[in-house]
């Protein structure tokens, strides 16, 4: 008998903290471990973004209309060489919930504004930017969301 756990237990992909600096782009996991060399493609496409820009998020890979964990898994624990062969073949997406740091010194770190003002900011910074940066869909109408 296998088990399969609701949708909303599975798990999609990694969170990454992405931090653009004046000269790179700079992926870090949940522990603080820079993993940026897995994931080169999400680092290139991060270097479109303004310095100064933090950006709380998970690294995510479609495979056949679908996430794939087991891709973001082995992904994350190959060696480089490996990463970068991966990536050619499925290419990641980065799944933007949040903005911790505006690049605008006037609003700079942002954790302390509300969070739908941090949805407008972060909003407002992709909005150029396009795939494989994209926020996560949100919505404050009930209907849309059932």
């Amino acid at each position: 008998m296998s088990y399969e756990p609701p949708r909303s237990l599975e798990k999609d992909g990694h969170r990454v903290i992405l931090r653009r600096t004046d000269e790179t782009v700079i992926l870090y996991a949940r522990s603080g471990r820079v993993v940026t060399s897995h994931w080169m493609d999400l680092a290139v496409a991060g270097m479109g973004l303004s310095p100064a820009t933090v950006l709380d998020g998970e690294a995510v890979v479609w495979r056949d209309g679908r996430l794939d964990f087991g891709a973001v898994q082995s992904r994350a624990a190959s060696s480089v060489a490996r990463a970068r062969f991966l990536a050619s073949q499925h290419p990641a997406a980065y799944a933007c919930w949040d903005v911790l740091h505006h690049p605008d010194p006037a609003i700079g770190d942002t954790r302390a504004l509300p969070y739908t003002r941090r949805r407008e900011l972060l909003l407002d910074l992709l909005a150029d930017l396009g795939p494989p940066i994209q926020p996560v869909p949100a919505t404050d109408d009930r209907s849309v969301a059932e």
